[in-house]
C-alpha cells in the first residue's frame, strides 16, 4: 500500500506562540509586559490531522509535444536526450520527433532559397546603377546637343535623336530601378519562408519549459506521442508539503507557522513553513488507511515550504503516512 501523510496542526499553541515571538521583538519597552504573559497560564494545543504529499515549487510539470499542424495522427519519438532523475535547464532539448527529418530539409531549401533570392538582387541592383548611369550620360548628351542647336553648331536631326537616346536611357534605368525593388522585395518573401520553416522544425524539438528535473518518461523513442505527454519534470530545488487541512480545522492554520512532516519513508522527520493556503475548498484527494476516515470530506490545501528540499527531492508524490498509523506535521508559531 503506498504510503501516504498524516500532519497535525498545533492551532492553539501557535495562537498563543505568535504574539510572544512578536512582544519579545518589540524591544526593553515591552519587556515587563512579555515577561508577566509569559507566566499567565498556556492554553493546551489542539492538534489538526491532515493528510497531504510532497510536490516540487509549481507542483509536477508534464511536458508534451509541440502540436504538429500537418501531422494527421501525430507525432512519433525517435530520440529521448534525458533520462530519469537528470537535472535539466530551461530551454535544454529533451527529445526529438519523427517531424524533424522533414522540417530540416524544409529549412535547408529555404535557406538556399534565401541565398538565391539575395545574389538575384545583387545582380538587379548592378543592373539598374548600370542603367542608370548611361541615363545620365544620354541626358547630358542631349542638353549639350541642344545647346550647340540653339546656337547653330549642329543639326536639329543630330539634337532629336540625343533627345530620344536620353529619353530611351531614362525608360531603362526606370525599369531597372523596378526590378531591383521587385528583387529586393523577393529576399523579404524567401526569408520569410525561411523563418516560418525554422519555426515549424522547432515544434520537432522537445525542450524544457524551466529549470527542473526529469521526474518520469512517458515516451520512448519510436512511439507515438499522446496525450500522457513526453516526460514529468519538477522544480527540485524549493520541495512542499501539501497539506489537506479538513474546513473546520483551516482557522487554526496560517502562514509563518512551522511544520514537521514525518514518514516512514523519510530517514528523518521534515521541517518546513505555512507558506501558503490555498483559496479554495474542495473534496480530499488524499486516502488514509484509517477505515473510519471520512471520504468525502471538505479541505483546504496549505503549502508548506521544507527547510531542506534535497532531503524530499526524490519523494515527489510521496504521502508519508506509515502502515497502521498515522504520523504527523505539527504546526507551531514561534518553531518546532
Amino acid at each position: 500500500m503506498t504510503p501516504k501523510t498524516r500532519m497535525n496542526t498545533s492551532a492553539a499553541g501557535s495562537r498563543w506562540l505568535v504574539p510572544l515571538l512578536l512582544a519579545a521583538g518589540i524591544g526593553a519597552a515591552a519587556g515587563s509586559g512579555a515577561a508577566n504573559d509569559a507566566k499567565a497560564p498556556q492554553p493546551a494545543a489542539k492538534g489538526v490531522a491532515a493528510l497531504g504529499r510532497i510536490e516540487p515549487a509549481g507542483g509536477v510539470l508534464r511536458v508534451g509535444a509541440p502540436s504538429q499542424p500537418d501531422a494527421v495522427s501525430g507525432a512519433v519519438l525517435v530520440a529521448m536526450h534525458v533520462e530519469r532523475g537528470q537535472d535539466v535547464k530551461a530551454g535544454q532539448l529533451l527529445a526529438e520527433l519523427d517531424t524533424a527529418a522533414v522540417g530540416k530539409a524544409r529549412v535547408a531549401e529555404s535557406r538556399a532559397n534565401v541565398e538565391t533570392a539575395r545574389r538575384n538582387a545583387k545582380a538587379a541592383t548592378s543592373i539598374a546603377e548600370e542603367a542608370c548611369v548611361r541615363a545620365d550620360v544620354a541626358g547630358r548628351q542631349a542638353r549639350r546637343k541642344a545647346e550647340l542647336l540653339a546656337k547653330g553648331l549642329t543639326s536639329a536631326e543630330d539634337a532629336d535623336q540625343a533627345r530620344g537616346e536620353a529619353e530611351a536611357g531614362a525608360a531603362a534605368g526606370a525599369a531597372r530601378r523596378s526590378e531591383a525593388s521587385v528583387a529586393q522585395s523577393h529576399i523579404a518573401a524567401a526569408e520569410a519562408v525561411y523563418a516560418r520553416h525554422g519555426a515549424e522544425l522547432e515544434r520537432s524539438y522537445v525542450r524544457a519549459p524551466t529549470d527542473g528535473r526529469v521526474l518520469d518518461l512517458y515516451a520512448r523513442p519510436g512511439e507515438l506521442v499522446d496525450a500522457e505527454g513526453v516526460l514529468e519534470l519538477g522544480r527540485v530545488s524549493e520541495m512542499y508539503a501539501i497539506a489537506e487541512v479538513y474546513e473546520t480545522d483551516i482557522r487554526h492554520v496560517r502562514p509563518g507557522q512551522r511544520a514537521r512532516v514525518t514518514s516512514d519513508a523519510l530517514p528523518a522527520p521534515l521541517s518546513g513553513t505555512v507558506e501558503r493556503i490555498r483559496p479554495k475548498v474542495h473534496k480530499m484527494d488524499e486516502i488514509g488507511t484509517d477505515p473510519a476516515a471520512r471520504k468525502d470530506a471538505r479541505i483546504v490545501e496549505v503549502e508548506i515550504r521544507l527547510d531542506e528540499p534535497a532531503a524530499a527531492a526524490n519523494l515527489t508524490h510521496l504521502q508519508p503516512v506509515a502502515l497502521g498509523k498515522q504520523l504527523s506535521t505539527g504546526f507551531t508559531g514561534g518553531g518546532l
